[in-house]
């Protein structure tokens, strides 16, 4: 295994804003897909927008709880 990377406040602020950015576009992006009428044909990309906000949201956590715990 290779050690664990130390990020400066700087860095993790910057990764925070950057994914807030990206869910706020993921998250536009599944309310454009479940309002079109052919929602159900468009499931798959749905599905993937769900899981990679999971995903973004799980990373904003991390992260912010990095930047706590680094002040």
């Amino acid at each position: 295994m290779t050690e664990a990377a130390s990020y400066t406040p700087e860095q993790l602020s910057e990764a925070l804003r950057q994914i807030d950015s990206t869910l706020g576009k993921l998250r536009a992006t599944l309310a454009t897909l479940e309002a079109r009428e052919n929602a159900d044909r468009l499931k798959p990309q749905i599905t993937l927008a769900r899981r990679r906000i999971d995903a973004f949201e799980i990373a904003a956590d991390l992260v912010s709880r990095e930047l706590s715990s680094s002040r």
